[in-house]
């Protein structure tokens, strides 16, 4: 199995989707540990003086101000943890929780938290339990961190609260933990608020939804041209040169891939036959401007994840010199931001991707196609309703693109008055991935049927292999009406799972 190491400096993208969604086992290096017991000797020496610090010998937030006396402090940080563990809902994926859980371990074992080295292997064993923590949808404003779904997790470390055993089954996290032979945590001196007081949820969300993305447009490209294809339009449009001469990065990737999608196509170019047109509609001309900004909203996008990853996220942190200090490296704005703009990117994407299949479908603008590229249309309804549904999907995500960070909700007596909202922004994104995929899906239903009607005529290389690699997922081709939805799911898992890009790569070469 696959082993992770975590250090002081941060963690990578492909470490976190490794244990998050490939189970990876989990290990501490030996400068982790010892950075964790520097930082925690720091904790010690502050905790047996008079003078309060936060975090330390205090309350939390509005209740900061009272010095809370030596016998009670391991009663606060449990307390701290079981007060906090309040969220509502339904449970949230599995992978979320997993990413949350290594991330906050990834900011512990910077040795700014002050965290016991005892408390981060526990850490490191639930994870490796396979032991998956309760955690709600609703319960986190994203400022102080993500904190009633870290709290969940340290509720668990504790023994407490609910859990998912490797087996999937839900049982009390005491008798997981048991039967995973990890004793529960006793938390100590501020380690209760530096479990819970992180951007850890949030960022995790991030990096996978990027994940995700980076290879949805790419199927988006291969959609688009696969449309442009079965539209004749032109492919003169994704010359080089045309897209130097406004170098965004990723419209010149975009208009690559799509070039190679089409090349040898014996479809496109046919401006002049039957139906002249001297140019394309926007939906197929501008594929790959929209896309591209897409994907240069996504480079962004990583650059703010990869910051966040090299980054130590607490309150107050134990610096180098020894200092504890409070700060307001927990608020989530640089993480939410990003979260809107990419649900924002993929609302776009959908929409236009949609308008390429209702083109399609339109006799009136789809030079020659039959109506709703159906059998006998009349009697056959073709691809009418697959349209509705993808239209629905659009409608969907561009309420998803309304953007999470743009809300502030003052809590904690006002102490907490201006909030990031980025676990929402979060939640909403994985949403709108979900249904792109789906609008993708439906995008390739369509092109490729409309591609084998165009009888007569031979598409590109690698549009054929994309159908007839499609046609063997299950995706299937022109014919009298017949039970739709599971087309259209073959066609979702065939986008869903990379087929369509391994289906094309072996005749375009890498496609971006």
């Amino acid at each position: 199995m696959h082993t992770v190491v975590v250090g002081t400096s941060g963690t990578t993208a492909e470490d976190v989707i490794a244990v998050a969604r490939g189970n990876a086992r989990v290990e501490l290096s030996a400068e982790a540990l010892a950075a964790l017991a520097r930082a925690r000797e720091i904790v010690d020496v502050l905790a047996a003086k008079p003078e309060p610090v936060y975090g330390v010998s205090t309350g939390f937030g509005a209740l900061a101000t009272r010095h809370i006396s030596p016998e009670l402090r391991a009663q606060l940080q449990r307390n701290i943890v079981r007060s906090h563990a309040a969220g509502m809902g339904p449970r949230v994926e599995r992978e979320v929780v997993r990413a949350l859980m290594f991330l906050r371990l990834k900011t512990v074992a910077s040795g700014h938290t002050g965290v016991r080295p005892e408390v981060a292997r526990t850490m490191a064993d639930v994870l490796n339990a396979g032991i998956t923590p309760v955690v709600h949808e609703y319960g986190s404003l994203g400022c102080s961190g993500d904190l009633a779904p870290l709290s969940h997790c340290a509720l668990a470390l504790m023994g407490e609260g609910d859990a998912e055993g490797p087996d999937g089954t839900v049982r009390p996290a005491g008798e997981l933990l048991a039967a995973a032979g990890i004793a529960p945590v006793e938390l100590r001196e501020k380690e209760g608020l530096a479990l819970l007081n992180g951007t850890d949820g949030m960022l995790g969300m991030l990096v996978m939804a990027i994940a995700d993305l980076q290879k949805l447009y790419t199927s988006a490209d291969i959609t688009a041209a696969l449309s442009l294809e079965a539209l004749l339009g032109t492919e003169k449009v994704l010359a080089p040169e045309l897209h130097a001469i406004r170098p965004h990065p990723g419209q010149g990737a975009s208009a690559a891939n799509m070039a190679a999608v089409l090349k040898g196509s014996g479809l496109t170019g046919h401006h002049q036959d039957d139906s002249p047109r001297v140019q394309d509609a926007y939906s197929v001309r501008c594929a790959p401007q929209v896309a591209g900004a897409g994907r240069d909203t996504l480079a962004h996008a990583a650059l703010v994840a990869s910051r966040e990853l090299a980054s130590a996220v607490d309150n107050p942190v134990v610096l180098p010199d020894g200092r504890v200090e409070s700060n307001g490296n927990f608020h989530g704005a640089p993480v939410a931001y990003v979260l809107d703009f990419l649900a924002i990117a993929a609302a776009d994407l959908g929409s236009i991707a949609e308008r390429r299949t209702d083109r399609l479908l339109d006799k009136n603008r789809s030079h020659g196609l039959p109506p709703f590229l159906a059998d006998d249309a009349g009697v056959d309804s073709g691809l009418m309703i697959a349209q509705y549904t993808q239209a629905a999907l659009v409608s969907e995500m561009k309420r998803l693109a309304v953007p999470a960070s743009a809300d502030s909700i003052p809590s904690s007596a006002m102490q907490e008055d201006h909030v990031s909202m980025g676990w929402s922004a979060a939640r909403k994104l994985r949403t709108a991935i979900d249904n792109l995929t789906r609008i993708v899906a439906i995008e390739l239903y369509a092109a490729t049927r409309a591609i084998e009607l165009r009888t007569g005529l031979v598409p590109a290389p690698a549009s054929q292999a994309a159908i007839e690699a499609a046609r063997a997922a299950g995706v299937e081709g022109p014919g009298p009406d017949r039970f739709l939805a599971p087309d259209l799911a073959a066609a979702d898992a065939f986008i869903r799972t990379g087929a369509l890009v391994a289906a094309v790569e072996p005749v375009t070469g890498p496609l971006a």
